[in-house]
């Protein structure tokens, strides 16, 4: 099954992405009219970003104490997932296991070539079949866009902004920028710019996550054909979610980027979130699936 684009979907991706880097442009014009030694910088968080990149996936297994299964040890999930890539034409990815009561999955990889999809026994043991292939389905979707390198790409220079708001501000200077440019008060304003910097491409880097969501809702209704029963899930993993204790939430709240829904310990959402609400979600699914009745 093959779904027509959503043209309002992708403008506003391609505008969040535009916006990220005319600001990441400025940026860097700032910095080198300031003087700033933008190599260094770029280069230790080019490193620091390279090792993101590549080492995410162990990263994120080891922080969710995920344990990778084979198919003897889980014959069923890995029967679910194979079916599943060959519908959305994806290669095997890693399949892992993490012991919690929080019903939640994720997935994590750099591409399809080296993606690890994990899901949680508590969400196995809350959802149906056909609702546990709707979430699969949403974390292959986010596997086959490649939204772990867009995402990581995305924060590169905003991450180069945290740093250099936090370099400042402990030691008052960065390299080549002391003495007449920190007298005349250019650490001073390379800092504020730099702040301004990071909390703008924050935001926008949420915002594109949020349009990563949606567009991963969408190819988990195409994956399936049923939109209806990712919908379902969310509504019983939402439902859920009140109930677990708040420091269990709390320990895994880092994580929520790779979530299919935050395992948020406070009680809202907003722009700061890295999902849409569940009503807008459930919206959209409901809206795809009136189209594919048509």
């Amino acid at each position: 099954m093959k779904w027509k684009h959503d043209r309002g979907l992708e403008g506003r991706m391609l505008l969040t992405m535009f916006l990220l880097a005319a600001v990441y442009l400025a940026f860097l014009a700032f910095l080198f009219y300031a003087g700033a030694p933008q190599m260094f910088m770029v280069l230790f968080i080019g490193a620091f970003m390279g090792l993101q990149y590549y080492y995410s996936d162990r990263l994120v297994l080891w922080t969710m104490h995920a344990k990778v299964v084979t198919a003897q040890e889980a014959p069923d999930l890995h029967q679910t997932i194979t079916r599943l890539c060959a519908i959305a034409d994806l290669p095997m990815p890693r399949v892992a296991v993490v012991n919690t009561s929080i019903p939640n999955a994720f997935a994590t990889g750099r591409g399809p070539k080296n993606a690890v999809v994990a899901v949680t026994t508590g969400l196995m043991d809350q959802l149906n079949q056909g609702e546990l292939e709707a979430v699969l389905a949403h974390e292959l979707s986010h596997v086959k866009n490649r939204d772990m390198a867009i995402l990581t790409i995305a924060s590169f220079i905003s991450t180069m902004a945290f740093y250099i708001v936090r370099y400042s501000f402990y030691f008052g200077g960065m390299g080549g920028m002391g003495g007449r440019r920190k007298e005349s008060g250019g650490i001073v304003a390379i800092w504020i710019v730099s702040l301004l910097v990071w909390i703008i491409s924050f935001l926008l880097i949420r915002a594109l996550s949020r349009y990563r969501e949606f567009a991963a809702d969408k190819g988990s209704a195409v994956i399936t054909g049923q939109p209806s029963n990712l919908a379902s899930a969310l509504t019983k993993i939402s439902g859920i979610m009140p109930r677990i204790p708040k420091d269990d939430l709390r320990e895994v709240e880092g994580m929520n980027a790779f979530f299919i829904f935050p395992a948020v310990s406070g009680s809202f959402m907003s722009l700061l979130s890295t999902h849409p609400t569940i009503e807008k979600r459930i919206a959209a699914l409901e809206k795809i699936q009136r189209e594919l009745e048509l």
